[in-house]
């Protein structure tokens, strides 16, 4: 027994009923030692409840390249940003690889297309990754197709249709409006996960906004020429830039939305066109061009390759010159 626990042994004996006073020294260190344990216990509040982010910047995965540059435009050096897909990718179809787990059960903020888009792979990733923080319904969950008005909402549900999204059609980030109210959402977002740095992302929302107003101008007045031109599609995922442009579409290679065209459908598709002429076939980069150009070389039309999202070509590298990219391919098919 050591002489301080003999020494308060000797007090309670002395002294039955009542409890022991410790010796000056040995009280100070009593009281030491529940200041230190305090101080320690507010310290481990204070850590709890710190945002992840404030030691580095908000770690953002982005299922599709589109978010991840409007991401970056909105966070800048506060946000270190992954993207899941690249623009040659099928969105609708990805592998839940091991980095991407790791990347998404690390993240702050998961910012996706939402309204179906990735159904086939997210919520498994989701699984995997374990992360409470960015699960549906979560602050550190934003899907983009929430933001907006959505077109070629089903009417019913039936398999037999094809792949056809309960919520409306998800390919958005064609029309540029959209972008804009979704980066209105995203920079709110950005500053309820990371209010310390809530003036930045006002600031650069802000930036942001001004130009993408005024390029949104400059493409539409440029794409006059566009408005009601008659198209074929190889895939439904033009419809926002069809309303955007006024655009026509007279025909889709897929028989049914992600269906593969047989011989029999082209030749039908063929047939069509030559009492509903189109001016047009457009198809996005990432899609297998074997049918489009099929058509093109029967119906001598050009088919134009779109970026889709950003890197889908060498020159649509950002938000800005994705769209660049696009109004200069339309209009140059269609002289």
């Amino acid at each position: 027994m050591s002489r301080i626990q003999i020494h308060t042994t000797a007090h309670a004996r002395r002294r039955p009923g009542v409890g022991p006073r410790p010796h000056g020294r040995i009280a100070g260190a009593f009281s030491t030692t529940w200041r230190s344990l305090a101080s320690a216990t507010l310290l481990a509040g204070a850590l709890a409840t710190a945002p992840a982010q404030a030691a580095g910047p908000i770690k953002v995965v982005a299922c599709e390249p589109e978010w991840a540059a409007l991401t970056k435009e909105l966070a800048g050096n506060q946000a270190s940003v992954y993207a899941a897909t690249h623009a040659l990718q099928d969105p609708h179809a990805i592998q839940a690889r091991p980095s991407l787990i790791a990347a998404v059960r690390n993240a702050d903020l998961l910012v996706c297309t939402g309204a179906e888009l990735e159904v086939g792979w997210l919520p498994v990733l989701l699984r995997q990754a374990g992360n409470a923080a960015v699960q549906p319904g979560k602050p550190g969950n934003f899907e983009a197709a929430d933001q907006v008005t959505k077109l070629e909402v089903p009417g019913r549900l039936d398999r037999a249709d094809g792949d056809v999204h309960a919520e409306g059609n998800p390919h958005i980030q064609t029309d540029p409006r959209n972008i804009g109210k979704v980066a209105q959402a995203l920079g709110q977002r950005l500053i309820e996960l990371d209010p310390a740095n809530a003036t930045v992302y006002r600031q650069r929302l802000a930036d942001f906004q001004a130009r993408w107003t005024q390029a949104v101008q400059r493409w539409t007045l440029a794409a006059a020429p566009l408005k009601g031109t008659p198209i074929v599609v190889q895939h439904r995922g033009f419809p926002y830039l069809e309303a955007w442009l006024g655009l026509k579409q007279v025909a889709a290679l897929e028989p049914k939305p992600g269906v593969e065209p047989s011989s029999p459908h082209l030749s039908a598709v063929l047939q069509q066109l030559q009492g509903q002429p189109a001016k047009l076939i457009l198809r996005a980069a990432y899609q297998d061009g074997r049918a489009s150009q099929w058509l093109a070389d029967r119906s001598k039309l050009p088919v134009v390759v779109l970026p889709y999202t950003v890197g889908g070509s060498d020159r649509a590298q950002d938000l800005f010159s994705l769209f660049d990219e696009t109004i200069d391919l339309l209009l140059k098919a269609r002289r």
